[in-house]
């Protein structure tokens, strides 16, 4: 672990990308899928580096705070605002995404109704056990990487027959998504560095589309910097040979199939569906919903919340955050950014989120290093 850090090597590395980047007919342009990801090139001060090097890094889709539409937030608020007696249970981040409603922090529960901070979706399940006459619903959101963990709440639930816990789902699959900024075609991608922690359930097979049907390379990446610019350079390799493919650069701690048993747990309880993501819009088969056997813990049929909407739900004005998930702009590029739209006042998700682009753009950006 002390290499991936290492000056020396990660210096070394930078030469070497720098090397190969000179090499293509074109200063490559590469997504970081995940919001993790870019935090870890600005905090390690990579990304400018990065730059010089010849490399442009953008961001992608990979913070479900920030992709979860307003329809599902404002659902959110009305359940908790409008029913008394009720716990709603959430991830933080979650409860300061702005929308017309307000953000969700800031509404006033029903009488009787309150609004729990959670860690996990576990926390939730055990608030439902030491109260089984009062309604619990935890605001799920996540990837593949939080699914399992929410599916295991649902068929525990079941198990020992909690009928007072239900989960209002916001769960998001990464490659549907990807194929989605493809074939749109306006984020003029050259390669991908795909999330290592969605990868450890889902392997590497799932983005071998991209690769085979867009020529287009990629490499799996674990957190650390050194993680970071290997799965870089690999991709540039890739590039120059002319051999597209998607490398597994986190070897370490994951295989290239995953996690069967996650993957398992996650279909035993959910089924894709065509969902709309915030920024890209209705993705066929994107999202995860109740399988039948289990929809008596959909909290949206339960309590007959409006989760979804033409549009998703409307962005408050000027909000681009659907752009900048999209890598068609970077969030210097909205009107908004370090104006009106600031940690301490966000008017979009991506300004809110620990791992959306704008606040690590506002936090660790050139702005900011030259003393905002």
């Amino acid at each position: 672990m002390k290499e991936l850090r290492n000056p020396a090597a990660l210096k070394a590395l930078l030469g070497d990308i720098g090397d190969k980047a000179r090499l293509l007919p074109r200063p490559p342009r590469l997504m970081e899928v995940c919001g993790t990801h870019t935090m870890a090139l600005f905090r390690s001060g990579l990304t400018p580096m990065l730059a010089e090097a010849g490399v442009e890094m953008v961001s992608g889709p990979g913070c479900p705070v920030c992709i979860t539409p307003n329809a599902i937030h404002e659902a959110a608020i009305a359940f908790v605002t409008g029913i008394e007696g009720v716990t709603l249970a959430a991830f933080g981040d979650m409860t300061r995404v702005p929308t017309r409603k307000g953000p969700l922090q800031a509404a006033v529960p029903a009488r009787g109704s309150r609004l729990r901070i959670v860690y996990s979706p576990e926390e939730a399940l055990e608030e439902a056990r030491r109260g089984p006459d009062r309604p619990v619903v935890f605001y799920g959101a996540g990837f593949e990487t939080t699914i399992p963990a929410i599916a295991y709440t649902v068929r525990q639930a079941a198990a020992e027959g909690l009928r007072n816990y239900s989960v209002l789902p916001a769960l998001w699959l990464v490659p549907p998504a990807l194929r989605a900024i493809l074939e749109a075609g306006d984020a003029a991608v050259d390669g991908f560095i795909y999330p290592g922690h969605v990868s450890a359930v889902i392997g590497a097979g799932p983005y071998e589309f991209v690769a085979r049907e867009f020529g287009i390379p990629g490499a799996i990446a674990g957190f650390e910097p050194g993680d970071i610019l290997l799965a870089i350079r690999s991709v540039l390799e890739q590039a120059l040979e002319g051999r597209p493919r998607v490398a597994l650069e986190y070897s370490r701690a994951i295989g290239r199939e995953g996690n069967p048993v996650a993957r398992a747990l996650m279909a035993e309880v959910f089924e894709p569906y065509d969902a709309c993501w915030r920024g890209l819009g209705l993705i066929p088969s994107s999202g995860l919903r109740f399988r039948p056997e289990f929809a008596g813990f959909d909290a949206g049929r339960r309590f007959g919340l409006r989760t979804e909407a033409p549009d998703g739900g409307l962005d408050l004005a000027g909000c681009r955050c659907g752009d900048v998930l999209r890598g068609v702009i970077r969030p210097e590029g909205c009107g908004l950014f370090g104006k009106k739209c600031r940690p301490d006042s966000p008017l979009g998700p991506c300004m809110v989120s620990y791992e959306g682009s704008c606040l690590i753009h506002y936090k660790y950006g050139p702005e900011r290093r030259g003393g905002r």
